[in-house]
């Protein structure tokens, strides 16, 4: 595992919401015209990073730290400094991260980062049993009501589990035997979304696109050995339409990295 030490930076990742696939471009574009306006609202789907941050209860993934190293007042410029596990905060995961000779994250095309966005909702699943696994009838009820999942799309899977965000015991929601439980997506359901439908990427409000009961990390394995990347720990998914959206994921670039932070804005056209 890399862990990143550097100045305080901007990474990006845009989402733009269309009526239909066959109009991407034109209200793609038309949202981005709208900013200046106000006629697009601009939601954020990250989760600021902090030493209190939530982040994966395993050997070398200390807490976010950031420090100030210059003042204004000795050194004339103020200036930070911040160390942090790739896999933290709102991130990426690459390709290469469970799979040996799958691109890194600074290898990932950006043709790949700008695709479709879908959402689909479980909290109610979520909130009665915290295992859940996103299921192949989930996604056949998912486009029973909205339509086939478009190819090229990131796909989220919105649980809930954001709420949780504040208080990492409640995040983990880890038993007694350690075991931690939160809900995530299936194996089957990640073979349906990269082979049947050719999904880009995953995407989840929760520490791992895997639930938290897994011990082989199926579905870690499963995206990205066919070199699928994916969104974790994200915010503010209840606010994104559940389609006609889309994404664009710009994660830090780190030569050979398998993954970083990023950050998530969301753009959505006013009623």
């Amino acid at each position: 595992m890399q862990k990143i030490i550097v100045h305080s930076f901007g990474v990006a990742v845009l989402l733009l919401t269309s009526s239909c696939a066959d109009s991407q471009r034109d209200e793609a574009g038309g949202l981005l015209e709208g900013v200046p306006s106000g006629r697009t609202e601009i939601i954020d789907l990250t989760h600021p990073l902090n030493s209190k941050n939530p982040h994966w209860p395993g050997p070398g993934y200390e807490p976010f730290h950031y420090e100030i190293f210059a003042t204004l007042e000795k050194n004339g410029v103020l200036s930070g400094r911040f160390s942090m596990p790739e896999h933290a905060g709102t991130h990426v995961d690459a390709p290469n991260h469970f799979e040996a000779g799958q691109i890194p994250v600074d290898r990932i095309p950006p043709r790949q980062l700008f695709c479709p966005a879908v959402v689909i909702d479980v909290q109610s699943k979520a909130a009665q049993n915290p295992d859940y696994m996103l299921s192949r009838t989930d996604i056949a009820e998912w486009e029973a009501a909205h339509g086939r999942i478009p190819e090229n799309a990131l796909v989220f899977l919105y649980s809930g589990w954001d709420k949780r965000w504040d208080d990492f015991e409640q995040y983990k929601n880890a038993s007694a035997d350690g075991v931690l439980h939160f809900p995530g997506f299936s194996a089957e359901s990640v073979q349906m979304l990269v082979d049947e439908r050719n999904a880009a990427a995953l995407g989840i409000d929760t520490l791992s696109v895997d639930p938290g009961v897994s011990k082989d990390f199926a579905v870690h394995h499963v995206s990205h050995k066919r070199g699928k990347y994916h969104v974790e720990n994200a915010a503010n998914l209840s606010r994104l339409p559940p389609t006609g959206a889309f994404v664009v994921v710009a994660p830090i670039k780190i030569e050979n990295g398998t993954g970083g932070p990023a950050r998530v804005f969301a753009l959505v056209a006013k009623p």
